[in-house]
C-alpha cells in the first residue's frame, strides 16, 4: 500500500466511502463479482441480470470512491470497453501493519471491511448461508488485559494457519479426485469495542 496512492475514500473519508459501497444491494453485487476478477459493466449487467445503465452508474460511483479500479481498457468496434477489478488488498505482517502511514492503515482496513460486508451480504441475499448447513456465524465481546489480547491474536492467527493448510489439502483431494472445489468465504476479525462494557447477558446466560 506504501507504493502507490491511497484510493478509497479519496473523495471523503474511509468510513464514508465504504459505509457507501455496501449500502445498496447493486454495489454490492458488483464488489463481490469483482472479488474474482476483472469484467466490463456489460458483463456485470449480464451476471447479476440489471440493466446495463444502473450497473454502469453504480460502478462509476465506485470508482469514485476509490472502492473499485479500473484494470485495463480496449477498442472494441467503435467504442472503448473499461474493465474494472477489486483493489488488491496485500498480506501484511503485525510489523508491516504498525509500520504503515495512518492513511494507509485505514485504507486497508476499510478494503477489508468493505470485502467482508459485501461477500457477507451477497451470500445472504442469494440464500447461501441459510443453505449451509455448516455455517458458522459467531460474535460478541470479551473483556480482556493487554496480556490476553495478544493470546487471542495468536490464536486467531493459528486458526488462520490452519484453515490455509485445510485448503491446500482440499485442493490436492480435488485434483486427484475430479471433485470440483466450492468457495466459502473465511473471516476472522479481532478489535477494540467502541465502548467498554461487561460482557453482554447472552454470553453469560448460556443462550445464544
Amino acid at each position: 500500500m506504501t507504493s502507490r496512492e491511497v484510493k478509497l475514500g479519496k473523495n471523503g473519508a474511509v468510513e464514508q466511502a465504504v459505509s457507501y459501497a455496501v449500502g445498496h444491494r447493486i454495489r454490492v453485487e458488483v464488489l463481490a463479482l469483482l472479488n474474482e476478477g476483472a469484467h466490463s459493466p456489460s458483463q456485470i449487467a449480464k451476471l447479476i441480470r440489471q440493466p446495463l445503465g444502473m450497473v454502469s452508474h453504480h460502478i462509476k460511483e465506485l470508482r469514485d470512491s476509490g472502492s473499485i479500479e479500473l484494470a485495463w481498457s480496449e477498442r472494441v468496434r467503435n467504442a472503448e470497453v473499461h474493465y474494472y477489478r477489486a483493489i488488491e488488498i496485500p498480506f501484511l505482517s503485525d510489523e508491516e501493519t504498525r509500520a504503515l502511514p495512518d492513511e494507509d492503515r485505514a485504507e486497508v482496513t476499510g478494503l477489508i471491511l468493505q470485502a467482508i460486508m459485501a461477500e457477507s451480504l451477497a451470500s445472504f441475499w442469494a440464500g447461501k448461508m441459510l443453505a449451509d448447513d455448516a455455517i458458522w456465524l459467531s460474535w460478541r465481546w470479551f473483556n480482556l488485559d493487554l496480556q490476553g489480547r495478544r493470546e487471542a491474536a495468536d490464536e486467531q492467527a493459528e486458526s488462520w494457519k490452519r484453515i490455509v493448510d485445510i485448503e491446500a489439502q482440499s485442493m490436492a483431494r480435488c485434483s486427484e479426485s475430479g471433485e470440483e472445489a466450492i468457495s466459502y468465504v473465511m473471516a476472522s476479525m479481532g478489535f477494540e469495542r467502541n465502548r467498554t462494557s461487561d460482557p453482554p447477558a447472552w454470553a453469560t446466560s448460556g443462550k445464544n
